[in-house]
């Protein structure tokens, strides 16, 4: 957790970005992350230093070149640890003209360091700005992995809270949630095909650390955990270069944070390739057949973005592979070929393990459409016995623009720190899902259908004819039982009333005439 102070620090580098004149929240944030990554670069060449001092030997990786440039300007006037003592003149011109060039030249070379730099600019020339920016980034300590995290999850939270380009941005609850639900393994390769900050990613890197702590004593695992573990995909380059700063800062060494075209692009090379999908794909309605690829188009016939994604993930998808993704509603119950098919063949071909029902409102102020999260294996051969259903009414916020925190918080999210009392459940679903979700194979097939939770049999489902997954075509409204007079009380009534009626008529004609 971040500490008020560091937390106020954050803050007077967002608002010196802004009265800077960098008031794009995702420009200051790319801003941000390029100081970062510089400051990152001094970090590790000062690492590689001290280890060849302490062994006597030479530098094995060395980042900053040794001397001087052709021009006769010290190479270590690169390094974060040089620049943050020159006047703002002074630094603005070896950060901008010096060390930017530099960052887009290791991209060329194709340096795993400067991967997502190639076209890495300066976005303002205010030089009070940068030895301002530079100053504060100094003073907030990074020296464990949780502070460096915690710190670029805050920023990333100024995204949303901002207004702007929250639709990169999945609430970091329900992807905790996702997460604690698919149980990610030292053994899993993870994917997220539209990966955006890569907040999927980085919460299964810090479930496992918790959960799975001795893997880093393991040379093999530790391995896989920081070079083969984790593969996000994404088309936008500004993503690409958030998200993979935000792996880093989360302690994964080399995360492979890429560019692709995931519904464009062919699947050949790693299909088959991946054990977990953990996602929440954008839904931008329809593409055209030409620029689709043509072995999802063999999945399943559609032009829809939600299917087509949907296909993916049965195309990257290993055997025995698991996934949990977002889906906007219309994928439960759409009445299109495609739709029908798509569901048919996720309960027929494969498993279909369950559909978690959101609110609405998880994703406002962005968008107020109503989403589920589906959760499924790849076997090729079905297995769908039952279907799991679950009502997610509360996740912790208000439900409207504000999403106002409705409890305390260490009683939010799917693993709270306290454990909620009587009446904040309906607060606080998160938990309750969590724990029945591992019963879904014992006590929740006893469930009544009255219930927040139960199970659908694969042959009910199949009998709609459409493989209807909407969880209102299974739930039951449980009915209040109302008291009724017996008839003989109603007639006495009714009698009772009649007289009253009468003797009023009696006397209004009396007093007419």
């Amino acid at each position: 957790m971040l500490t008020g102070d560091i937390r106020i620090k954050v803050d007077q580098i967002w608002n010196a970005f802004w009265s800077g004149g960098v008031s794009n929240p995702l420009s200051v944030i790319e801003q941000i992350t390029y100081l970062l990554f510089i400051k990152r670069l001094d970090d590790l060449h000062t690492l590689e230093e001290n280890k060849a001092a302490n062994l006597g030997i030479k530098m094995e990786r060395r980042i900053f070149p040794d001397g001087k440039d052709d021009q006769g300007r010290d190479w270590s006037d690169l390094r974060w640890s040089r620049f943050k003592n020159f006047e703002a003149r002074a630094m603005m011109d070896v950060v901008a003209e010096r060390v930017f060039p530099f960052l887009r030249q290791m991209g060329e070379e194709g340096s795993s360091y400067g991967e997502h730099m190639r076209d890495a600019r300066l976005g303002f020339s205010n030089a009070a700005l940068l030895a301002k920016a530079v100053d504060l980034l100094d003073k907030i300590p990074m020296d464990d992995r949780d502070t460096k995290g915690d710190l670029y999850e805050y920023m990333l939270g100024k995204i949303a809270s901002a207004g702007q380009n929250g639709q990169f941005r999945t609430p970091r609850h329900i992807i905790q949630l996702m997460v604690e639900m698919t149980q990610p393994t030292p053994q899993d390769v993870i994917c997220d095909p539209a990966a955006g900050t890569c907040g999927f990613l980085v919460a299964a890197g810090e479930y496992l650390r918790e959960k799975h702590a001795s893997l880093f004593r393991h040379e093999k695992q530790r391995t896989h955990f920081h070079n083969g573990m984790f593969h996000g995909f994404d088309f936008d380059p500004t993503m690409l270069r958030i998200g993979s700063m935000n792996m880093v800062l989360h302690g994964v060494e080399n995360p492979d944070v890429s560019y692709r075209d995931s519904l464009a692009q062919e699947h050949d090379a790693d299909a088959g390739r991946y054990s977990l999908i953990l996602a929440n794909p954008p839904f931008a309605g329809s593409l055209d057949y030409d620029t689709t690829a043509k072995d999802l188009q063999q999945i399943v016939k559609t032009k829809k973005t939600e299917l087509l994604f949907l296909a993916l993930f049965l195309r990257l998808l290993k055997t025995g592979g698991r996934a949990a993704v977002i889906v906007p509603d219309g994928v439960l119950f759409g009445s299109s070929t495609a739709h029908k098919t798509l569901r048919e063949m996720l309960v027929e071909k494969h498993k279909l393990e369950a559909v978690l029902k959101l609110p609405s409102g998880v994703f406002r102020p962005y968008a107020g459409v109503s989403t589920a999260i589906l959760f499924f294996t790849k076997t090729g051969v079905g297995g769908t016995d039952h279907v799991w259903f679950y009502d997610l009414q509360a996740d912790g916020q208000s439900l409207d623009d504000k999403r106002t925190e409705l409890l305390a918080p260490e009683k939010l999210g799917a693993t709270p720190r306290e454990a909620l009392v009587e009446g904040e459940h309906d607060k606080n679903n998160l938990p309750d899902a969590l724990a029945r979700w591992f019963a879904r194979d014992a006590a929740e097939r006893e469930n009544p259908r009255t219930a927040q939770s139960f199970c659908v049999p694969k042959a009910e489902i199949a009998a709609t004819g459409t493989y209807d997954l909407s969880l209102n075509r299974y739930k039951q409204v449980e009915h209040e039982e109302v008291e009724h007079e017996s008839p003989a009380a109603i007639i006495a009534d009714l009698r009772k009333l009649e007289d009253e009626i009468s003797k009023s008529l009696t006397n209004l004609e009396a007093m007419l005439g």
